[in-house]
This record gives C-alpha cells, structure tokens and sequence, in this order.
C-alpha cells in the first residue's frame, strides 16, 4: 500500500473535494478495513452545510472526513475477522469503562465517539482503522448494498424493540426516508398494520411497495388511530403531529432529530392521554440482529437506493437535489471486490 490514500473530505462550509490524505495504521485493538460502499445520509448534509450538532459544539471540526454507514473488508485480520472478511462498523464506539458502559447504557457513553462525525474518521476514504469491538461480521448470503444499510437499520430494530412492537399495533411512520421506509419494513412484519406518512408522493409509493397498508399526507392521516407512531422525519412539527395520531395510552418512537422547538406542545397531553414518549438515540446493540434481518429478507436494501457514485463531491449534489423517490446514495470505493 502507499503512504497516502483517496478520501472525500469536507473542507469548510459548502465545499467537499476529494484529498489525498495519510493512510492509517491501526493502533493495537483494532484491525485496517478497505473500504467498500460508503452511505451518506442527512447527517452529513449538514456536515458540509455547518449546522451539524457536532459543529456547533465543538465535538467536531473541519477538514473532516465523513461516512458512518458503510461495508468493507478486513486487511490484515485475526482468527475473530480473518483477511478478507466483509464488516460493518458501529458508528458509536464507547469507552467501555464508564459507568453508563458498565451499566449496559453503551451508546450513551461518557466518553462516546463516533465515526465519521466526532472523535474518528469516517469511511469515505480507501482505509480506515476500528476497534475490533465495534465490527460485526457481514455473512455472504447479504451483499454490500444490504450490509451498507445495516448501520441507520440498527436505529430502527432499537426504537421498534423499544417501543414494543407487536402484533396487536397498528403502526404509523412518520417520513419516507431511509430509516422511515425501513421502519415500514419491520413493522410490516412485526404489527397487525403500518400505515406511512410523508410529503413526497414518490417516497408513499415506495412506503406502500415497503409494507405500508397506506400512505398519506400528514393532513389526511387520521387523529386517534395508532398504538405506535414512529416519527423519523426530524421535522419539529412531526412531533406533535405524531401524538395527535396516537389513541389513549399509545407510545411514539421519536427516531428523527429536529433542531428546532416543536411549537404548541403542551406536557399536560402526555399525562392526560396516558401518553409514553420514546427517545431513541442508535441501536448500537442491535447490530448481530440486524444483519440476520437483511440475510433472512425481512428488511430490504434495494428499493432504498438511488445511486451507486464513484467519490466525489457531485454525490452530495445528488444527495441535497434528489430527495424524491428512493432516498439512499452510496459512494463506492471499491473494498469489497
């Protein structure tokens, strides 16, 4: 290998390019991994933009490489990940030694970090390095587009878990996106019903393709219906929205992340409806699962995807103009072949 490799990095507001950067050579723990598909998503639109939460605050700084989503092949591995195996990686990778770590509360670690956004490089780049301990196993029966999704379907198994899906729900997710269409998906198998919501008439016509018994705007979805509301839109309206959609005593997963105030809540509701409110964070526990997910057909990658690009800066163009439809773009670095 040489001493340098391609990355897409972002450079400052606005302005990705591809760079050629260091390789990296993996400290002990953890193993070099040849990048394969790389998924970009919401959160790395606002990367480049510079409203990122990570931004804002300091966690993270420019230049910067993203990629959190992605699938690749082991280098130079052990008898746990031998040379050539294909992996995913978490995109949190907790201390361990915390007392939330020692409590089973991983993903909100006191010394939390995550790749692609604060505290690690991201995958868009030839190599990256991961502790052991944050790789999950990627079995030939699912192929990179699926194990490239594993990553935002971790959230979604989460908040499902979470929120205790059964068979007696009748289900409602809020937005058509990657994590909103997968969340049809598991829910298709999981309740009695799933009925999606969003604004783009395309991404409804793919819901319906996903599970969904039907699919409507926010204006046409009925007050009162569901036990569980799923709102992955990260739209602040879509909160009250998803409890004004709830019966007494219904539970709504809030996998989405507004940044802004949702105007008109009143807390009282939640107590006199008997509301439960879900705050889901990732799904860091849930990765072994979700694999099995994709090997066994219950969650589908190939509907989801848009594009496969080579890197570049004109995938983010793609990313922030063709929001319609099939809502993943994913950049190929060549890993896995």
């Amino acid at each position: 290998m040489n001493d340098t490799m391609t990355a897409l990095r972002i450079e400052a507001p606005h302005r990705a390019a591809l760079a050629r950067i260091p390789e990296p050579s993996p400290p002990p723990g953890e193993l070099l991994i040849r990048t394969g598909l790389v998924g970009l998503c919401g959160t790395d639109l606002e990367l480049l933009h510079g409203t990122a939460s990570y931004l804002r605050d300091g966690r993270a700084r420019y230049p910067l490489v993203p990629g959190h989503e992605w699938v690749g092949t082991v280098v130079d591995g052990d008898a746990e990940f031998p040379t050539g195996q294909r992996v995913v990686g978490h995109t949190m990778v907790p201390c361990g030694l915390c007392p939330r770590c020692q409590a089973g509360r991983r993903a909100l670690c006191r010394r939390l970090t995550e790749v692609g956004l604060y505290g690690r490089p991201g995958a868009a780049a030839e190599y990256l390095t991961m502790p052991r301990t944050s790789l999950t196993a990627v079995p030939d029966a699912v192929d990179d587009t699926a194990a490239a999704l594993v990553e935002p379907a971790v959230t979604v198994v989460g908040a499902l878990e979470r929120a205790g899906c059964r068979l007696p729900d009748r289900v409602a997710v809020i937005g058509t996106g990657t994590i909103g269409l997968l969340a049809v998906q598991l829910a298709a198998r999981l309740a009695g019903s799933v009925d999606a919501i969003g604004i783009d008439p395309a991404g409804l016509a793919l819901a319906r393709r996903c599970g969904a018994v039907r699919a409507t705007t926010p204006e046409e979805a009925d007050d009162g219906a569901y036990s569980l509301v799923v709102e992955a839109s990260g739209a602040a309206p879509s909160f009250l929205r998803g409890l004004r959609l709830l019966e007494p005593g219904g539970r709504l997963a809030v996998v989405g992340v507004a940044g802004a105030p949702a105007e008109g809540f009143v807390p009282g509701e939640l107590a006199l409806r008997g509301l439960e409110v879900i705050g889901v964070r990732h799904g860091l526990d849930h990765y072994h699962r979700t694999v099995r997910l994709f090997r066994d057909g219950v969650l589908d990658a190939e509907p989801l995807v848009a594009a496969v690009l080579p890197p570049g800066a004109e995938a983010f163009d793609r990313l922030r103009h063709g929001r319609s439809g099939p809502p993943k773009i994913l950049l190929d670095f060549g890993g896995t072949r």
